[in-house]
């Protein structure tokens, strides 16, 4: 087993080797070119990138996206072929707000985020490209967020032309203000068009088919040298997989082990059950953000207009029983929601498990 493990680190160590060689390798063609085009107060857009090595950079371009695509230059359809571009908008279309949510819901922002799109734009989340910052912490266990967004047609014409002059990736970013009253700027969209090697796409593959044959060599090698101790150990788990199911044919009181299965699956609420049910009960008004199952009891965590509401609602379902609050009910001051933990029993028509 030693000899196995040791083995086994070798292999591992040494294909992460060969990886970093393969990425070295490719990192040498890509082209690691940026082209900034930041939008004017007209709604054009000014190219700009940064000089070459031997101080040239192509002269000043500026883009209309009114209609189809514009050709650039030659000088910039070179320069645009395999590069990142990076988009600025100007505030003047772009819808900027400061979200204010609980600390809790920084590992749900999307959905959140989400959801209010269609509230906080005159687009719908279908309609809208959007993006947030970094949220971060303010009084009373709340978080702020910076929100930008902008309607998807704006950005559409920014997408054909990336295409149409052979970008690799294109980010849109728009500005807005953070907690702090700073400016700064949130990412729209971060789209891959294509692969970065480009031309050079032949000989990576060469370089990683060879590096494929050596790895299959070395894997070959280690099964013939390790074949003994790896018979050895299928022979013992297939031992003991014979008395595992052995174990569970015939249980400690004489009952089958299926038997017992089938026994628990009866005697289980169905969590999928029970959350369908939830649904149905609680208002739309109310956001679950914790859902906890034990034996015949649920407890709901969230956020909702009308707490006490809750109980009556839980009580008139036909699924729950002896429905109450386990802990206090709470709302901060600058919020119009409660915070409630209510807890119910589950009745026996979850006993199915189906």
């Amino acid at each position: 087993m030693a000899l196995f493990a040791e083995a086994r680190q070798w292999f591992e160590q040494w294909i992460g080797a060969v990886a970093i060689a393969v990425d070295g390798a490719a990192g040498r063609f890509v082209r690691k070119r940026t082209v900034q085009l930041d939008e004017n107060a007209d709604g054009s857009f000014a190219a700009s990138i940064a000089a070459s090595k031997d101080g040239r950079a192509p002269a000043a371009l500026s883009l209309r996206l009114d209609h189809d695509s514009p050709q650039p230059p030659a000088d910039w359809k070179t320069a645009f072929d395999g590069s990142r571009i990076e988009v600025r908008l100007q505030s003047a279309y772009v819808v900027s707000r400061l979200l204010d949510f609980p600390s809790q819901a920084a590992d749900f922002l999307d959905g959140m985020v989400r959801a209010q799109v269609d509230r906080l734009t005159p687009w719908t989340a279908a309609e809208a490209v959007f993006g947030w910052g970094s949220p971060q912490p303010v009084s009373n266990d709340r978080i702020e967020v910076a929100f930008s967004a902008t309607s998807a047609a704006k950005v559409d014409p920014l997408l054909r032309l990336a295409r149409t002059v052979g970008a690799a990736s294109i980010v849109v970013s728009a500005p807005a203000v953070g907690s702090d009253g700073a400016p700064l700027q949130v990412t729209l969209l971060d789209r891959q068009l294509r692969g970065l090697a480009g031309p050079q796409v032949p000989r990576l593959l060469r370089i990683g088919l060879v590096s494929t044959g050596i790895a299959a060599a070395a894997a070959l090698l280690l099964n013939i040298y390790l074949g003994g101790s790896l018979q050895s150990q299928r022979e013992d788990l297939q031992r003991q997989i014979s008395q595992r199911r052995a174990a569970l044919r015939i249980g400690a009181n004489g009952e089958t082990g299926i038997g017992l299965l089938a026994k628990r699956k009866q005697t289980t609420p169905s969590s999928v059950m029970v959350l369908e049910a939830l649904s149905r009960v609680l208002p739309d008004t109310t956001y679950v953000t914790e859902l906890r199952i034990e034996g015949s009891k649920v407890q709901v965590i969230g956020m909702t207009q009308d707490a006490p509401s809750l109980i009556r609602l839980l009580e008139q379902s036909p699924q729950f029983t002896r429905a109450t609050f386990f802990a206090p009910t709470t709302r901060a001051a600058n919020e119009s929601a409660e915070r409630f933990h209510v807890e119910a029993n589950i009745t026996a028509y979850f006993g199915s498990g189906s």
